[in-house]
């Protein structure tokens, strides 16, 4: 993935990485003000050469001061010094507890000790800070070398004592919270980038390019309207799905035109995806572009078209194929159009037999003689083998996908399934594709316009029902591949 795909998934996914920025700042905010404020009081300390007769005893004693600072400063926090500071104060402390609280520190190239002491009580930070730097003072000059006079050789003096701090030292507020939301979008911006990565659901053209080679002959948007209105191409004419489906037709007319074939099996590799209202739409778009078309609906496991174009569906495909009824008594028209739909009827029990016998056969090549297109709905491959039996029979195969919703493995599985069989797939259909993924197939005008409140153009002429020369004057469009 590039960088333009990455910048495509922040995009995608700027809610879960605020959600999860806001989320982390809240959780850092509540420990920060759950934590006991912290006290910090300092004094500083200057150890000085005592008695120096000479220049040379002078630079002596000073490299000898500076060389004991970083003992003195461990001194600071022993019991020699602790221990008296506790009976001084009344701490109700141990020696190692105070020095917990207790650091000191000398700069380099300094003679100098900065004693710092943190509480949650800030008069009393203070006062252990001074009183540890006088115990220091006093301890520093029972430890020093005395001089041959037996004076002191270095001395301690107090440079700065101790203030009573006014304000808290920690938490600090404002860098927690920072840290807090600049952790909280880093960690956002890695779960969207870990999401994308290890995301397997066919999304997109990209990804059904790493799955398969063969064309994509139409990109369907996602409809939330599309349970209420499943026939788009009459329902909702100017809508850009009606606009999709109208350039899936185009496509597939180049490929029929290529392949000379007459029959499609309209399948896809689990429930849900939207095969049955692909293949009604797909349908009803060829018959408005004057093909005599006919509609069979060959999921007898499932059936719907019966259901969505509001027929009859009790006698259909099934009773035909067991001989109890001819297909002109079972074909049924669906409103004024050249589009004849043939239902499931009744479901049977053994619906792989029925579509892979020699009465199926038979059947399709009544249809493909009498109709220039038709187009049949068969159940999902990887549930059942009904499609991929289907698809031998005919003369090619759509395999709808549904964006969102199916894995790259699935899909994978659904296609080698086919090719097994050695059936012939012409192309797939993405559907249901979300917003954000189908706005590169969007036109500069758009088309969301209802039916109802624009004037559609006027349907073009019917031909009678049997096979006629296809000489209408059409615009295609190459499939993308």
């Amino acid at each position: 993935m590039d960088l333009r795909g990455y910048l495509k998934v922040l995009q995608r996914r700027w809610i879960s990485i605020l959600v999860i920025t806001l989320a982390t700042l809240a959780v850092t905010a509540g420990i920060t003000f759950a934590l006991t404020p912290q006290y910090t009081a300092s004094t500083r300390l200057f150890f000085g050469v005592q008695g120096a007769q000479s220049g040379s005893d002078l630079a002596q004693g000073s490299t000898f001061a500076e060389a004991q600072l970083t003992s003195y400063a461990q001194v600071a926090t022993s019991p020699l010094v602790l221990a008296p500071v506790i009976q001084n104060l009344g701490l109700q402390l141990t020696p190692s507890q105070l020095a917990s609280k207790v650091s000191a520190f000398a700069p380099t190239d300094t003679v100098i000790i900065q004693v710092t002491v943190t509480d949650t009580d800030a008069a009393r930070s203070a006062a252990i800070a001074n009183a540890v730097g006088q115990q220091l003072a006093s301890v520093t000059s029972d430890l020093s070398p005395r001089r041959q006079d037996g004076s002191q050789s270095v001395k301690a003096t107090i440079l700065a004592p101790a203030q009573v701090p006014t304000d808290a030292s920690s938490p600090n507020i404002l860098r927690n919270l920072a840290a807090g939301l600049i952790l909280g979008l880093l960690l956002g911006i890695a779960v969207a980038i870990a999401r994308r990565l290890l995301d397997t659901k066919v999304r997109n053209e990209a990804d059904l390019e790493q799955v398969t080679t063969v064309p994509v002959l139409g990109v369907v948007p996602f409809d939330s309207d599309a349970e209420a209105h499943p026939v788009v191409i009459r329902d909702d004419p100017l809508s850009v799905r009606a606009e999709a489906v109208r350039r899936l037709r185009t496509n597939l007319q180049f490929v029929e035109a290529a392949e000379q074939s007459r029959s499609v099996v309209v399948t896809s590799s689990i429930p849900g995806e939207g095969k049955s209202t692909a293949a009604l739409n797909l349908a009803a778009s060829l018959s408005d572009a004057g093909l005599n078309v006919v509609l069979v609906d060959a999921d007898l496991r499932r059936p719907s078209i019966a259901r969505y174009v509001g027929i009859e569906g009790s006698v259909g495909l099934t009773t035909v194929l067991i001989g109890e009824a001819a297909l002109d008594d079972v074909l049924q028209p669906w409103g004024d159009s050249s589009l004849r739909v043939l239902p499931s009827g009744q479901v049977p029990p053994n619906p792989s037999e029925l579509l892979g016998s020699g009465a199926m056969a038979d059947l399709l090549d009544q249809l493909t003689e009498r109709f220039d297109m038709v187009i049949l709905d068969s159940p999902p491959l990887l549930p059942v083998t009904d499609g991929a039996i289907l698809g031998r029979l005919a003369g090619t195969t759509l395999v709808v996908v549904g964006a969102d919703r199916l894995h790259r493995s699935q899909l994978r599985g659904a296609l080698e399934s086919l090719s097994t069989a050695g059936v012939h797939v012409s192309g797939v259909v993405l559907n249901k594709v979300a917003a954000h993924n189908f706005g590169p197939y969007e036109y500069g005008y758009t088309y969301m316009q209802r039916s109802d409140q624009a004037t559609v153009a006027p349907k073009p002429p019917r031909r009678a029902e049997g096979k006629l020369p296809r000489d209408q004057d059409q615009e295609i469009e190459p499939a993308r591949g």
